[in-house]
């Protein structure tokens, strides 16, 4: 029998290189936030937010302190 948590690990997507550390992303143009670890997320999105360098991330990396600063999340 396979490993549950190591199953879900292959579907997580990797984080780009600059948020490695992080698992929120914020979009400035749309003030939404993404979990980098959705299994939902479709990676086109988050390519697109990097290329278009409007993206924030958040200390602490919680989606309270997203929401404190005016982000709403993505889905």
């Amino acid at each position: 029998m396979s490993n549950p948590s190591a199953r879900s690990s292959l579907w997580r997507m990797s984080r780009p290189t600059k948020f490695e550390e992080f698992r929120y992303v914020g979009d400035k143009r749309s003030q939404r936030y993404y979990d980098l670890d959705d299994p939902d997320l479709a990676p086109d999105v988050v390519d697109e937010l990097m290329r278009s360098e409007q993206f924030t991330c958040f200390a602490p990396d919680t989606p309270a302190e997203a929401r404190n600063r005016g982000y709403r999340a993505s889905c």
